[in-house]
């Protein structure tokens, strides 16, 4: 669902990203909290209300998401759906180097290696596109940072979604009140059907997040990092087969070298998965003394 998304965006037309993304804000959380009535999960809400740093937090991650969301929807609808999907591409290289810099995290060697071919890639890619890919660079790190906050938040999908939607509700549904008073809303003027796209951007935005979390529980997560690659690559097929965006030699040699420190990056971290399960099993077994031991 992720790696199709950039299917429906362009849907939303003649809406513009910005309200696209107060849509896409102000419907979530009408679908998130239709969930947690559903599941009766909101016991989390009055804890949440009383840690004010984990509430400021969650501000943070609002704020950041929103960056993320609304430049991915205006790449999407101004042609940039390949840049886009380098960002994602990139993230976890720019997680990693976020590990070094803010959590002084030591990286093994082949961490080292990636890392450095994922900034010659950006340097490529700078020379092709003759600027630096900004769209990439900006997504990938406020996804970085969002990821960040959230392991500091420690709260589920559903509910950091609906904490975070909460927080964006008001000014997203000031906005579009702003833009209705001005007449230069689409919400209204341009058919039923496009009200329904309008308020689907809520399901778009919160069924893969669930998803996600229902998977995180039943998979691997060695085998959920490499899922994750699949929406970048959905992304970056759409944007060549579908849309049909240009792909000269120089942003070819650009994804090359970011698709090879992803391989270093997987490589490694499926050896020292690896290498784990097998100190495991070979640590011995220590039973405990039976009771004829104890007595003895």
């Amino acid at each position: 669902m992720w790696g199709l998304v950039p299917l429906f965006w362009p849907l939303l037309k003649p809406a513009g990203a910005v309200e696209i993304l107060a849509h896409r804000m102000t419907w979530s959380l009408v679908f998130v909290a239709v969930a947690l009535i559903v599941v009766r999960r909101w016991a989390w809400a009055g804890e949440l209300i009383r840690q004010p740093r984990r509430l400021a937090l969650v501000a943070v991650a609002a704020g950041v998401i929103t960056v993320n969301w609304g430049v991915y929807i205006w790449a999407v609808n101004t042609g940039h759906v390949v840049e886009a999907s380098l960002g994602y591409f990139i993230n976890p290289l720019v997680t990693i180097a976020m590990g070094v810099l803010l959590l002084q995290e030591r990286l093994r060697p082949v961490q080292w290696a990636a890392v450095g071919v994922g900034f010659a890639a950006v340097v490529v890619l700078t020379v092709g596109y003759g600027r630096p890919p900004w769209i990439s660079l900006v997504l990938a790190f406020s996804f970085a940072t969002y990821g960040l906050v959230k392991k500091k938040v420690n709260l589920g999908g559903v509910e950091s979604l609906a904490a975070e939607t909460a927080i964006q509700f008001l000014p997203a549904l000031g906005y579009l009140v702003w833009l209705s008073a001005r007449g230069e809303s689409t919400f209204t003027s341009e058919g039923p059907g496009h009200v329904a796209l309008l308020a689907a951007t809520g399901v778009v935005t919160a069924l893969p997040l669930v998803c996600f979390g229902a998977a995180a529980i039943r998979v691997p997560l060695s085998t959920l990092g490499l899922l994750q690659y699949l929406a970048p690559v959905f992304q970056f097929l759409l944007g060549v087969l579908y849309f049909h965006e240009a792909m000269p030699a120089e942003r070819w040699a650009g994804f090359a070298l970011v698709w090879l420190a992803l391989t270093l990056l997987t490589a490694d971290a499926w050896r020292s998965a690896r290498r784990s399960r097998v100190d495991q099993l070979s640590v011995p077994r220590v039973d405990k003394p039976t009771s004829a031991a104890v007595d003895a």
